[in-house]
């Protein structure tokens, strides 16, 4: 009977020594990092297992004993908790934290930003040019674009918020436009109720159009609130804008890098020297900034302004001082000329 103890007990102690070694053995692995030297992308799809990801990591000589792994998953219980999407691992991960990573769905986001003052159609350029977005859109007219989008006989223009919007690789283009039209439409309502009295306008689309102007008009914030200043103040004593950036959205194709005289005769729907009031639609894509100086002008005198060719511009309250401006800044050009501040 003694022997037979003596013989359990041992065993018992050889099955406790191997089993410790065995766990031992295990931690060392999980804490040991992977064979990486640099940053590394794992693209995980839709439907993977930890175990098809283990396999091929080793596969590609990232991780040793991939079936250690595949136990280590089955221990924690966490079969179930793969998140899919584009990972990056860095040197120094390890097989515990690689499974931490991948249960965190610690995915790589990327950035993609609506350009102030962009056209809808160079947005389009944009979105196709963008490897780690879906390109789904291709074949959509704009027309049937905005119908898709919900927004059936909209036009397209000014539609979506200039922001910069964080997305994982394999997002729609149609998701990205959805969101940035979501956003325009929240912060275009957030700011009309909170709009300044006594505004020209009858609608929130039509401080949106303004808003499209002044971006087009400035790319200084501390311009914005002068410029739609500007522009209320005319459209209150019945003047027309005379805006070029209208103008040039008018002709469309027809632009090629000047305006003549003859264009700003030209009647089209968006000629503000030949038409009253403002254009029908937005003529680009407006951010926060320009919204509240459409909705939030500055209260003052100006009626005029030139660009000064350093990116700011004069303004005027009388047409003969604008002349004079004009003669200064425009008719004498300097050297180093630019309409855009430095960036």
């Amino acid at each position: 009977m003694r022997k037979v103890v003596l013989s359990f007990v041992i065993t018992l102690v050889v099955v406790i020594v191997f089993a410790y070694g065995g766990w031992r053995s295990l931690q060392s692995y999980l804490d040991t990092p992977l064979n990486l030297t640099q940053p590394r992308i794992v693209m995980v799809e839709s439907g993977s297992s930890f175990n098809r990801v283990a396999r091929r990591l080793a596969a590609d000589g990232v991780m040793e004993k991939p079936d250690w792994f595949a136990f280590f998953v089955r221990i924690k219980k966490a079969g179930h908790l793969l998140k899919a999407g584009e990972y990056e691992l860095v040197p120094g991960t390890t097989p515990k934290t690689l499974l931490a990573q991948l249960i965190a769905g610690k995915i790589i986001t990327y950035n993609f930003s609506i350009i102030e003052g962009s056209t809808f159609s160079q947005l389009r350029e944009q979105l196709k040019a963008n490897e780690q977005i879906k390109f789904t859109l291709e074949n959509q007219s704009d027309a049937q674009l905005m119908a898709y989008l919900g927004l059936e006989g909209q036009h397209p223009e000014g539609m979506f918020l200039a922001d910069t919007y964080q997305f994982h690789r394999g997002m729609s283009d149609f998701d990205l436009l959805k969101r940035a039209n979501a956003l325009l439409l929240s912060e275009l309502d957030k700011a009309w109720q909170e709009r300044a009295k006594e505004l020209p306008y009858t609608s929130a689309y039509e401080a949106l159009i303004m808003a499209s102007i002044v971006e087009k008009e400035t790319a200084l914030s501390s311009e914005r609130p002068s410029i739609a200043g500007v522009f209320v103040q005319r459209l209150n004593k019945g003047m027309k804008l005379q805006t070029d950036p209208t103008v040039i959205y008018g002709m469309g194709d027809r632009y090629k890098g000047n305006i003549r005289r003859a264009d700003l005769r030209r009647p089209t729907p968006y000629n503000t020297y030949t038409i009253s009031g403002l254009p029908p639609t937005p003529i680009a894509m407006v951010g926060r900034e320009a919204i509240l100086a459409a909705l939030h002008p500055e209260k003052g005198k100006w009626l005029y302004f030139v660009a000064k060719g350093d990116g700011s511009h004069q303004f005027s309250a009388t047409l003969a001082e604008h002349n004079r401006a004009v003669k200064q800044y425009q008719l004498k050009r300097r050297s180093d000329y630019r309409s855009s501040p430095d960036q």
